[in-house]
């Protein structure tokens, strides 16, 4: 075979792969993105108040300071939040070894905090996740702060149990991991909760 023909097959395959893998292939997503079921997941499951403001996503955690809030997961990297509040497009852990003096004082620090209020410091109220973004935290962990969000919100703790069970989200394919409760989700639910018994009033 010549070299030209050679180079013109190349230009061919090159072409083709092209064509499949930057307009077919990610016109296909797009599609598969729209169906219902997926839709909103796709669009990055952003929740908005009663006000249609947004105010985060359901798969990013993110801080919550008010004594009214379930407490998220803790993250080395504050949520991908920087100085100013925004978005900084960073995930990860620390790298920390467990033998590190600054991991230590860190999780002693959390834990003294938890015991201030009440709260029993469990794994995930006291280690950040590995990516720095878990939106979840365990049913017990949500339990544990149970008390701290009645006293807050003025309700007895059987009221707010329904709550933790409707945005407890099962394991993955329902073999994977553990069933974990949502916070954003959780939180708004509770606020949505206040703001209709306000109106009733």
């Amino acid at each position: 075979m010549s070299i030209s023909r050679e180079f013109n097959k190349g230009i061919r395959l090159t072409l083709v792969f092209w064509l499949l893998t930057a307009i077919i292939y990610p016109l296909f997503i797009l599609f598969v993105a729209q169906v219902p079921f997926l839709k909103e997941k796709a669009q990055g499951s952003i929740v908005e108040n009663i006000r249609g403001e947004l105010i985060g996503s359901a798969l990013i955690g993110q801080q919550f300071r008010s004594d009214q809030y379930f407490h998220s997961r803790p993250s080395k990297v504050k949520y991908s939040q920087g100085k100013l509040g925004n978005p900084t497009g960073i995930s990860g852990g620390s790298n920390l070894a467990p033998s590190s003096p600054q991991l230590l004082q860190r999780i002693i620090e959390k834990a003294n905090q938890l015991k201030e209020e009440n709260i029993q410091p469990i794994a995930d109220l006291v280690y950040t996740s590995g990516s720095g973004l878990d939106p979840h935290i365990s049913v017990r962990a949500a339990q544990e702060q149970l008390d701290r969000i009645a006293r807050a919100r003025q309700l007895k703790p059987a009221e707010i149990i329904p709550f933790i069970k409707k945005y407890t989200e099962g394991r993955f394919l329902g073999i994977f991991g553990e069933p974990g409760v949502n916070v954003l989700k959780l939180n708004y639910a509770l606020d949505l909760d206040e703001f209709n018994r306000q109106q009733n009033k």
